[in-house]
């Protein structure tokens, strides 16, 4: 299927997206700095705050580095910030965690119903995430959408992280696409500076992440509450 804007392929991002961030993600981030602080509370306060996150009220600042970044660049900062890690060893750790976060996330709404209704109309599907690509299948497979998409890219797939193009890319390699064809949809701007960055034909920002509509405006075509919404911007 092709809409009027030649939309035929839609690319999600998947925390803050798919999933609710703050219910699914900021009790994840309370156990990532006490993971990288070795037990240590103080020191795990200390690290959420380098993370972009309140320890008291749960906010995540948005593109901060819990709402954005990858595993590797999580890891990094955390090490820059204290932590009594290398970079390796608690990417190791940090994957792990997130791997098995998909037993606790979130869904903005019935994932597998959400999917299905895009797919009868005819779209390509995907996800690209800065999560590892476990987690995604998992998270794909625990809500019963993995059977409707045709190309999965976490950091560690192969096509660079966010927000270099190159998961768009590798989206369209597998689809047969064109960019001008996809819409990119994501709650911070990391997702839709990759879909500016990639020449894609929508970017869409969704609000159930860390982003706010000031935060996200400039980089995205459209702002909805949530993808619940999204047909009505691809008509």
């Amino acid at each position: 299927m092709t809409t009027e804007k030649g939309i035929a392929g839609i690319l999600f991002d998947k925390d803050g997206t798919l999933l609710d961030y703050a219910k699914s993600w900021v009790p994840v981030n309370y156990e990532v700095a006490s993971i990288a602080a070795d037990g240590d509370a103080e020191l795990a306060r200390r690290l959420l705050v380098a993370g972009g996150m309140d320890p008291d009220t749960g906010y995540v600042t948005p593109d901060s580095l819990l709402a954005a970044g990858n595993t590797v660049e999580i890891a990094t900062g955390m090490v820059a910030a204290g932590a009594p890690y290398t970079v390796e060893g608690l990417t190791v750790k940090l994957d792990g965690l997130f791997s098995n976060s998909a037993a606790y996330a979130v869904p903005v709404t019935d994932l597998a119903i959400f999917f299905a209704g895009l797919h009868a109309k005819g779209y390509r599907l995907g996800v690209a995430s800065s999560d590892n690509e476990r987690s995604i299948r998992e998270t794909a497979k625990r809500f019963g959408f993995d059977g409707y998409l045709h190309y999965v890219a976490g950091y560690d797939s192969g096509f660079g992280t966010k927000p270099q193009p190159g998961m768009v890319l590798g989206f369209c390699a597998a689809t047969g696409l064109e960019p001008h064809q996809v819409a990119v949809v994501g709650d911070n701007n990391h997702d839709l500076h990759m879909g500016r960055n990639a020449g894609v034909g929508l970017t869409v920002a969704v609000l159930t992440g860390t982003g706010s509509p000031q935060s996200l405006a400039a980089a995205s075509d459209h702002c909805l509450n949530d993808i619940t919404e999204l047909e009505t911007v691809l008509v």
